[in-house]
């Protein structure tokens, strides 16, 4: 089980790097929003199951369980709230040149 969870570890890291240059890299709000929300989520919640079965179904176990369920109910309602509040400012959506 230790190397599944290291397996399950090194996965979830590459998701939240990919997920932070995805961050850095794309060009607006809403681009962001969906790197972050999507690659940063399963990145955590991959760290978190892999350290779940690296200690086993104890006290720790259970917290970890609760916490993957909390990131996953709470992380697609704040991005919708910040994507939503977003449009209502009037910040725009990336337009390529020929796009109108």
């Amino acid at each position: 089980m230790v190397i599944a969870g290291f397996i399950f570890i090194s996965i979830g890291l590459a998701f939240n790097v990919i997920g932070c240059i995805g961050i850095i890299r794309l060009p607006d709000v809403y681009n962001r929003m969906q790197a972050a929300t999507k690659c940063v989520t399963a990145g955590t919640c991959g760290i978190l199951f892999g350290t779940f079965l690296v200690t086993g179904l104890n006290a720790a176990g259970a917290k970890i369980i609760i916490c993957m369920i909390f990131i996953l109910l709470t992380t697609p309602t704040a991005a919708h709230a910040i994507s939503r509040a977003a449009l209502k400012n009037g910040i725009e959506p990336f337009k390529k040149n020929g796009d109108k």
